[in-house]
């Protein structure tokens, strides 16, 4: 795609990186036929080729306004579209730049300005969350049923967990949301891996990966969390840690990422870079191992795996999880659409609530129609936002995995 970037972007890091993206674009729309949004919408502004084409406009020097605001607002990142597009656009880094120029150029209504302060300031803090979710149960009947149902289950303390020293060590990845809402999802991946020798690690001064920032257009932000985890791993690392293990695909692809949001950064850009490459999701690790013996519970033995765009589109691991669970003995039932975004894409879900529902809906039709007895899924947005509404059980696969290698007697 030719562009002409105005003076004002021309000289600028952020102008630069955006015009080689755009220059990758050869306009083809095959793009459109894969983005869940377009398919729900029909309007072309909805689809990345829209997009594309509106901030390739700012970058031309037009003027940013609320329409165009709107239309990447309800952009879901999930990438489908760079699964699809034959160029190798990079899309969802394309997207963020895009987002950060109309956010500097329009203002936004009151409430949402709060609505998006408010997410940023506690989504990325477990104690801050923590407590807005004791609030939220303790007040829980007389919450609006569709707030009420968004509330997860309490799991309670139960999960910690105190590994036994290994030869092999990995470091744990948290997270923010995570850590308070589904502590046994990590503490399940925990004895998975003690059973193969390796031991999960944990790092106390480690927090959110900077996602919630860095999709909300708050890059600085975001950059200050990437740098301090990179200072709470550092040691671990140069002490011979083989892998940042991340059990939730979203952040994984943040960590990921490390490496091209810090380049420029002279302190951290050679420590970034190792960060990005030593980070894998929990399923690459566990696929490089020989599982043993399993036995699976008759209640949980007919699997429907949600694979989450960060996981397909992001890392580009589809069908590994699948192939980790078959090989234990698990059943999995057919998913139709299984490229399509459940509708949580991070914070979408509570800024969009009304495409987010929609593309729900048809996400868990297509789970639950082949009458699984679970659905397990490898993001904890997408395991919560599923949870909502869905009629079965949905969890984190590595806890189902965690109950396959158990000890019958405690199935």
């Amino acid at each position: 795609m030719q562009t002409k970037l105005s003076p004002a972007y021309q000289q600028t890091k952020q102008g630069q990186e955006a015009e080689a993206i755009l220059r990758a674009c050869v306009h083809c729309g095959f793009c459109t036929a894969t983005c869940p949004t377009y398919q729900l919408l029909g309007d072309e502004l909805d689809g990345p080729r829209g997009r594309i084409y509106q901030i390739k406009l700012i970058l031309e020097g037009e003027q940013a306004t609320p329409t165009i605001r709107t239309h990447l607002d309800r952009c879901l990142t999930c990438r489908s579209c760079e699964t699809t597009c034959p160029s190798g656009v990079r899309y969802g880094r394309l997207v963020d730049i895009g987002r950060e120029l109309i956010e500097a150029q329009t203002e936004r209504p009151w409430l949402e300005r709060v609505q998006r302060k408010a997410l940023r300031s506690i989504l990325p803090y477990p104690q801050r969350f923590r407590s807005l979710l004791a609030v939220a149960y303790l007040v829980k009947p007389a919450l609006p049923i569709s707030l009420a149902q968004k509330l997860p289950p309490q799991q309670g303390k139960r999960y910690h967990w105190s590994p036994k020293p290994q030869q092999r060590k990995v470091i744990a990845f948290d997270g923010c949301v995570q850590s308070v809402v589904t502590p046994s999802t990590n503490a399940a991946a925990a004895r998975v891996l003690e059973k193969l020798g390796i031991e999960l690690v944990r790092v106390a001064q480690a927090g959110c990966c900077g996602a919630v920032s860095q999709h909300l257009a708050a890059p600085d932000e975001a950059l200050a969390f990437m740098r301090r985890n990179i200072d709470a791993w550092w040691p671990l690392i140069e002490a011979g840690a083989e892998a940042i293990l991340f059990s939730a695909s979203g952040c994984g692809v943040m960590i990921k990422d490390y490496a091209q949001l810090l380049k420029q950064d002279a302190d951290y850009a050679a420590k970034a870079e190792r960060v990005s490459a030593l980070a894998k999701d929990l399923s690459e690790i566990i696929a490089e191992t020989e599982l043993g013996t399993t036995h699976i519970p008759a209640h949980l033995k007919k699997v429907a795996f949600h694979s989450p765009c960060t996981l397909q589109h992001g890392l580009r691991l589809a069908g590994l999880i699948e192939s980790i669970l078959q090989k234990a003995g698990f059943e999995l039932t057919p998913v139709a659409n299984a490229h399509l975004c459940c509708g949580s894409a991070g914070t979408y879900s509570l800024l969009q609530p009304k495409l987010a529902q929609q593309l729900l809906a048809n996400k868990l039709s297509h789970l639950q129609d082949p009458q699984p007895q679970v659905i397990a899924s490898a993001n904890i947005g997408c395991q919560m936002h599923l949870a909502t509404a869905a009629t079965i059980p949905v969890v984190h696969w590595i806890e189902l995995l965690d109950q396959a290698l158990a000890d019958p007697l405690w199935n």
